[in-house]
């Protein structure tokens, strides 16, 4: 996994495979408010096999989820990134993001997802990008909403509904660098 990126305010990165990241990623998915449209928040081991599994996409795809770095703290604050998910029968190149909960609502998470978007299609060169984003999900509505997403169709995941959000990629973009 060799994806690395820089914009403004925050640096984009592999997770650790030594799984340093753990407690930093633990304060996103463990937050009840944050985590409210997922079944239930992380604990520390559910923590650690979402990092395992991002690793392993990594070895499997070449790519996946990045940890968000905010360049003026060094601290973790987040991730975002592709990643191949099924949605019925098809499989599409998900675009994902988790912001820790005091960093939301500051743009990181447009900033992170833009820097991702276009280096996907750079990189991978899908048709189109999608988003699974639970129907009362609002804020994450706006995220893909600034990235250019619309919503696409309806699907179930883990027992709950979720919005399939779509952009196609841009003419401009001619496929893999």
């Amino acid at each position: 996994m060799t994806w690395y990126l820089e914009t403004e305010r925050l640096r984009l990165r592999p997770f650790h495979a030594d799984l340093s990241d753990l407690d930093a990623f633990r304060a996103v998915v463990s937050d009840p408010v944050s985590m409210r449209f997922y079944p239930k928040p992380f604990d520390r081991a559910a923590t650690r096999m979402w990092i395992e599994r991002v690793l392993e996409r990594y070895e499997r795809h070449g790519f996946g989820l990045l940890a968000i770095e905010e360049k003026a703290t060094g601290e973790m604050i987040g991730d975002c990134g592709p990643m191949l998910m099924p949605v019925g029968a098809d499989e599409f190149v998900e675009l994902g993001w988790h912001l820790r909960r005091d960093r939301q609502r500051q743009g990181f998470a447009r900033e992170a997802g833009a820097a991702c978007r276009d280096h996907t299609w750079r990189e991978l060169g899908p048709d189109r990008l999608i988003s699974l984003i639970r129907p009362e999900n609002v804020p994450s509505w706006k995220v893909a909403r600034a990235l250019g997403f619309r919503p696409w169709r309806a699907t179930v995941r883990v027992g709950m509904g979720h919005v399939v959000w779509t952009i196609e990629r841009p003419s401009a973009w001619s496929g893999p660098a």
